[in-house]
């Protein structure tokens, strides 16, 4: 059992709501981490923001991806 309570959403503001709604269709169900990070709207906006900027990455070519990791590794000095 776990040690924090996830938000239902009959206790949960619009917004919560909304992004039950938006995971429900996405993933098919709520699943519990998103009801933990309900507990602070603004984690749960980071969260979906993080989300977001991940499911926009996979619309990008998969060369210009691996150009964008080599220039990142250059740029914090990997020396792989």
């Amino acid at each position: 059992m776990a040690r924090i309570r996830g938000v239902e959403a009959s206790e949960a503001g619009l917004f919560t709501r909304f992004f039950y709604w938006m995971t429900r269709r996405k993933i098919g169900r709520v699943i519990f981490p998103v009801k933990v990070f309900a507990h602070q709207p603004r984690l749960l906006r980071a969260v979906g923001h993080m989300e977001m900027g991940e499911a926009a990455l996979r619309t990008l070519e998969p060369n210009l991806k691996a150009l964008a990791g080599i220039k990142a590794a250059v740029l914090v000095g990997c020396p792989f």
